[in-house]
């Protein structure tokens, strides 16, 4: 499918890269050696990072400075990895939601990346990051209407549907037979994307079964 950065996003934010990882996979509770893995790694993080060090990460940072050059208060609408992160410190539990979800979320706290998971099933047409106008809205997961005015926003024929903070129910990631992408939204270039890219896809072979993964950086 064809994904793209718009003008706009290009010239306000010049660093924006966006990663992606295509592939089929069944949807469903991640085993015990996942969660393992993933509860594992969310108490390292809690011991090694402090509230104050979490915007010091430079992925995150970047998107931080994305948001404000966008005209989004990065304080009011943090970016998923440093919401997560921050979660983490505060010793409140990430949600175990499923085997996809749990890859996902692991990548993210682990690196720094906002990254997105989307069900192709549910989208239309070419994929566009664009920043989105004035008033704009939709059903975010977990949390009714969210307003994503001004953030950068996927977009494709149907509407907006995923961003770096909340991704939208539309395309979110349910049990059963899956045709998915995964994006990570990188605001720093392409420095250190694609190691993250790949562990991404060695977890997707390992914990979740996935065969002929597709990777491409935009």
């Amino acid at each position: 499918m064809k994904i793209s950065i718009s003008d706009e996003i290009k010239i306000v934010c010049p660093g924006t890269v966006l990663g992606i990882l295509h592939y089929k996979v069944t949807v469903e509770p991640s085993s015990t050696k996942l969660l393992d893995i993933f509860d594992s790694a969310i108490a390292k993080l809690s011991d090694e990072y402090t509230l104050d060090a979490i915007v010091q990460n430079p992925h995150i940072a970047a998107t931080r400075q994305a948001y404000k050059a966008l005209g989004k208060s990065p304080h009011e609408y943090r970016n998923a990895a440093e919401a997560m992160l921050r979660r983490i410190i505060k010793n409140s539990e990430l949600y175990h939601i499923n085997n996809v979800v749990e890859v996902n979320n692991l990548i993210s706290v682990s690196s720094g990346y906002s990254i997105g998971s989307y069900d192709l099933g549910e989208l239309k047409g070419a994929v566009e990051l664009r920043r989105a106008e004035d008033g704009t809205h939709y059903d975010g997961i977990g949390k009714g209407s969210v307003n994503i005015e001004h953030l950068p926003v996927l977009y494709d024929d149907l509407g907006p549907f995923g961003n770096p903070s909340s991704d939208s129910c539309r395309a979110m990631i349910q049990s059963g037979n899956r045709n998915v992408i995964s994006v990570f939204y990188s605001f720093d270039g392409r420095k250190g994307l694609k190691p993250w890219i790949e562990q991404f896809s060695a977890n997707l072979e390992q914990y979740c079964g996935v065969r002929g993964i597709e990777i491409w950086i935009v």
